[in-house]
């Protein structure tokens, strides 16, 4: 089990960070209202976590719960959030994972509600960081479908879209769950600016398989490993002529002389001038 935040700060100091955090998500726009939550493993028992019903811009570090592995409320003024059995679940299934951050940042959620995952290797920097980022089935927030749907991938990727809700990414530290978090909403806003400007190009798979091995080089620590597909590369994408209309096929075309074609524009414009 990977070393816990409570050894290494005090519980006060953790509920500055979740403070902080929680400014930065309001500040970026990745919540709004009384929207998303953050939450911190304190120890093997322990979990301090934001509150249901208040903004996440205007946090204090009282105003922050402290609840046990089930979900039972320890200490706090405040009442747990309905999505605590989210972070519950990551914890029990990811003893390497020591913080969670949930949102609805609005480029990547734009994917989820379009049933997209973020999964074509373009950017190097997020295959090194988070290799893709798979798209969990819709599970209604607060109830343990949305954690039914998370369960295939929480073992090998470290964030998630929600199909319909947001996304979640979770890490060793409250910070390494926020970057996480911000290089998957970056991704998916440079993904949405590509496929306006008409696709991105992709990289093949030699060079997606050399971004993983270099995460030693940038000292990346990850679960996520090299699977063919996961991102998909030049090789999976769809072959550009099979992806022009059907007019393409040579048996559905019609083909004219220069003088066919003359001859039909002249009886054209007769046409318009009768």
């Amino acid at each position: 089990m990977a070393r816990f935040l409570g050894m290494q700060k005090t519980e006060a100091q953790h509920r500055d960070d979740i403070v902080r955090v929680g400014r930065f998500m309001y500040e970026k726009g990745w919540v709004a209202s009384n929207d998303g939550n953050i939450s911190i493993r304190l120890d093997e028992n322990r979990i301090l976590a934001t509150p249901t019903s208040i903004s996440k811009g205007m946090l204090r570090p009282e105003d922050l719960i402290i609840t046990d592995l089930d979900g039972n409320k320890i200490s706090g003024e405040r009442e747990r959030t309905s999505e605590m059995g989210m972070h519950l679940t990551i914890y029990r299934t990811r003893p390497d994972v020591n913080a969670v951050v949930h949102a609805h940042p609005p480029a990547a959620t734009g994917f989820a509600v379009a049933g997209r995952a973020l999964n074509v290797g373009i950017l190097p920097e997020v295959i090194v960081s988070l290799g893709a980022v798979p798209l969990a089935a819709y599970g209604e927030p607060g109830t343990e479908a949305l954690s039914d749907g998370m369960m295939p991938y929480l073992a090998n990727y470290d964030a998630l879209l929600l199909a319909n809700h947001g996304a979640v990414a979770y890490g060793d530290c409250i910070d390494r769950a926020f970057c996480r978090m911000d290089t998957m909403e970056h991704s998916a806003r440079i993904t949405l600016v590509a496929e306006l400007l008409g696709g991105p190009k992709v990289l093949p798979r030699v060079e997606i398989q050399k971004l993983f091995e270099a995460r030693g080089r940038y000292g990346v620590k990850s679960h996520n490993r090299f699977e063919p597909g996961w991102p998909l590369a030049a090789e999976d994408m769809p072959d550009a002529e099979e992806s022009r209309p059907a007019t393409r096929n040579r048996s559905e075309m019609i083909e004219l002389t220069r003088e066919q074609l003359l001859a039909i524009i002249d009886d054209a414009l007769r046409a318009t001038r009768a």
